[in-house]
C-alpha cells in the first residue's frame, strides 16, 4: 500500500486548513485544476489587447487556465487569503488632498509577495512532513496563474465586477496565494456570487477602465499605468489620475462589501511613515539613493526611481496651482531621463496655466472691486 493510500485525506485537509490559519492566513480553500470555463474569456481579453504592454500575459496563453500544464503532476490548488487593510488606512482622506501622494493601501508596507510566499512554503513543508511524497510549488502573483478563478472555485469568494475576489466577511482587502500540489485532496464548493445589480465600481473608476462587468482594460487602469506601464502615460489619461502615484483603490473604496473589511494583524503590512500621507513635493525630491532606501522590501521599489518620478510629476501637474510644486518640478527639469522629462514638462505647463488662470481671476476680482467702489450709492 502506498503512503497516499494509507492516509486519511479528509483529516489531512482539515490539518492543512488549521496549519494555514496558524501561519496567518485568514482562509484556506482547495480547488481542482479544471478552469476550462475561463478559457474563452481569457482569450477574448487577450485578443482585445486589454493586457496592454504586459506581454507575459499573452506569452503563456491558456497555460494560465491549465495548472497541470504549468506544473506537471498538479491535481489540486490550495488557495489562501491574507488580510492587508492596515490600521489608520485613511481611505479617501488622502485622495481629497491634492498635495498628498496617494499610494494604494496594499503597497504601504512590506512586499506581499515575500510575506505570502514564505508562509506558503512553510505550509508546503508541513504537508510534506506529513506525507513525504508530496510535491508542491507556491505562487503569489508571480506566474501565469488565474488566481481569482482558483479562489472562486476554492470557496474563498466570488469574482466581483471589478475583477477582484470578494468575500462576504472580508470584502476585497486581502492578498491571494496558491500552492500547487500533487495530492487529490477533497475540494471546496464555490460560493454564491454577491454583486447583484450593483455597478458602483464601474461608475467610480476614474478612467472608466472597467469596460464591462468583470472586464478591465488594463491600458486605462491607473494601477497598470503607474506600475506595469514602463512608457509614457497617455496624455488624455493624466488629468484623470489625480494624486494617485502608485496604484488605485477607488473600485474597492466604493464597494459595499468592503464595509466588512477586517484590519490586518500582520505588522509587515502596516504603513511606513515615509510613504503614508507624504507630500508630493517631498516624495518628488527623493534622489535615487533615498528612493531605494525608503522602498527597501516594498513592492514600490520594483517600478524604479524614474517611473516613481514620472508618476509623481503627473500628480503634481494635477494639483491646484502651487509655487512650491512648480519650483520642485523646475528644479529637476533637464536632469532626468527623456521619459521623466516629458511628464515634468507637461506638469509644468499645467501648473503655469493654473497660475495664469488664478492671476487672471484675481485681476478680474480686483477690477470688479475698484468699479464697485466708484459707483454711486444709488447705482
Amino acid at each position: 500500500m502506498s503512503a497516499l493510500q494509507s492516509i486519511d485525506l479528509n483529516r489531512l485537509t482539515d490539518d492543512i486548513k488549521a496549519w494555514g490559519r496558524a501561519l496567518g492566513f485568514q482562509q484556506v480553500g482547495i480547488s481542482d485544476v479544471d478552469l476550462s470555463q475561463h478559457e474563452d474569456k481569457l482569450l477574448e481579453w487577450l485578443n482585445n489587447g486589454y493586457h496592454g504592454s504586459m506581454d507575459y500575459m499573452a506569452a503563456h496563453g491558456l497555460k494560465r487556465a491549465r495548472p497541470a500544464e504549468l506544473v506537471p503532476g498538479t491535481v489540486r490548488v490550495i488557495s489562501v487569503r491574507m488580510n492587508y487593510l492596515p490600521p489608520d488606512a485613511s481611505f479617501a482622506r488622502h485622495l481629497s488632498d491634492d498635495k498628498i501622494g496617494y499610494i494604494s493601501r496594499y503597497a504601504l508596507g512590506r512586499d506581499y509577495h515575500k510575506v505570502l510566499r514564505n508562509r506558503l512554503k512553510q505550509l508546503g513543508e508541513k504537508i510534506k512532513a506529513e506525507l513525504a511524497d508530496t510535491e508542491y510549488r507556491p505562487f503569489v502573483d508571480s506566474a501565469p496563474v488565474l488566481e481569482h478563478a482558483i479562489a472562486e472555485k476554492a470557496g474563498i469568494g466570488w469574482t466581483g465586477k471589478h475583477s477582484l475576489t470578494l468575500n462576504k466577511e472580508a470584502g476585497s482587502w486581502f492578498f491571494l496565494g496558491e500552492l500547487f500540489i500533487n495530492l487529490p485532496l477533497p475540494v471546496d464548493e464555490a460560493v454564491e456570487e454577491g454583486c447583484g445589480s450593483c455597478t458602483a465600481c464601474l461608475t467610480i473608476c476614474p478612467t472608466q477602465a472597467i469596460v464591462a462587468p468583470y472586464t478591465v482594460d488594463a491600458r486605462k487602469c491607473i494601477s497598470y499605468l503607474t506600475i506595469e506601464n514602463d512608457g509614457p502615460i497617455p496624455e488624455d489619461l493624466r488629468p484623470l489620475m489625480g494624486n494617485r502615484i502608485y496604484g488605485c483603490d477607488d473600485c474597492q473604496l466604493v464597494c459595499p462589501w468592503n464595509r466588512y473589511g477586517n484590519i490586518t494583524e500582520e505588522k509587515d503590512f502596516f504603513p511606513r511613515s515615509q510613504l503614508h500621507g507624504e507630500t508630493l513635493v517631498n516624495l518628488f525630491n527623493w534622489d535615487e539613493t533615498t528612493f531605494l532606501k525608503n522602498t527597501e522590501g516594498s513592492p514600490i521599489r520594483r517600478i524604479g526611481h524614474a517611473r516613481w518620478l514620472r508618476n509623481i510629476a503627473v500628480a503634481m501637474g494635477n494639483a491646484a496651482a502651487d509655487g512650491s510644486i512648480l519650483s520642485a518640478l523646475e528644479s529637476r527639469s533637464g536632469q532626468v531621463s527623456e521619459l521623466v522629462q516629458e511628464h515634468i514638462d507637461w506638469a509644468i505647463d499645467q501648473q503655469k496655466n493654473k497660475n495664469a488662470a488664478y492671476d487672471d481671476n484675481r485681476q478680474k476680482q480686483r477690477l470688479i472691486r475698484v468699479i464697485q467702489k466708484g459707483l454711486p450709492r444709488d447705482a
